[in-house]
């Protein structure tokens, strides 16, 4: 029932996206990963996986297991029955060298280089359209991308952003899809991207065959997943 009840969730999910805006692009073929603004990430800690400190509560479905994968890579294993059902990747970029982003910051008042309450009404409040920011500028380069790759059969649709909790910060939660003309998803993927005052943290997965991690091998499965997903991201142990 849970099962069921999650996957015609999801299916409500893909059906309304259509609400949010659409970019109709010229010639389809075999999609290719996602090419996000160029900027330079975080060198992998020798630690190992970034998820083994930052996940708290890791809710998930009937028989269903989260952890972090082994290796230093950042990615969450989501498994059942001893068999990878799919992975969430996290990319946490110095604010150093994500040059646009910080001028959007500078454009919102936002002080760089100091400590920053994270937890203020002020500054959740300055950040948001930043970070709004970010996710549009995120659209328009998925978009680019995909110019030379979808035709009139494929619709590319994105969700509108939500302002959500992340940790302890306050995030956008976003997404976009491709859509068949004539029924059916191409792909799917869902965004979290939430800023400390040093770092931009970015959280995805989907559904794509282009992208080699971050993602589920069955929409099905990511639709079932979306809900714990959500509740993950508002536990995560950030700052």
């Amino acid at each position: 029932m849970l099962r069921l009840y999650h996957l015609l969730l999801g299916s409500i999910l893909v059906v309304s996206i259509p609400v949010g805006a659409k970019f109709v692009l010229p010639q389809f073929s075999p999609p290719k990963a996602v090419k996000p603004p160029t900027v330079t990430k975080l060198a992998n800690s020798k630690e190992g996986n970034i998820w083994q400190k930052i996940l708290g509560n890791a809710p998930a479905p009937t028989n269903w297991q989260v952890a972090p994968c082994e290796g230093n890579a950042p990615l969450l294993c989501i498994s059942s029955k001893g068999q990878r059902l799919g992975t969430v990747e996290i990319n946490v970029y110095p604010l150093a060298n994500t040059e646009d982003f910080r001028k959007k910051l500078a454009a919102d008042d936002i002080p760089i280089g100091s400590q920053v309450d994270y937890q203020s009404p002020k500054y959740q409040t300055q950040v948001l359209p930043a970070l709004k920011a970010w996710v549009t500028d995120h659209y328009t380069a998925f978009a680019k991308d995909r110019q030379s790759e979808y035709g009139k059969e494929i619709t590319f649709s994105a969700y509108p952003p939500q302002p959500v909790p992340i940790g302890k910060l306050q995030g956008i939660r976003y997404g976009f899809a491709g859509l068949k003309q004539k029924g059916g998803v191409q792909e799917q993927h869902i965004g979290h991207v939430a800023f400390d005052g040093t770092k931009l943290y970015v959280i995805t997965t989907g559904f794509d065959t282009g992208t080699q991690t971050g993602k589920f091998d069955k929409l099905e499965d990511l639709a079932i997943f979306q809900p714990y997903l959500y509740a993950i991201a508002a536990d995560l142990h950030l700052p």
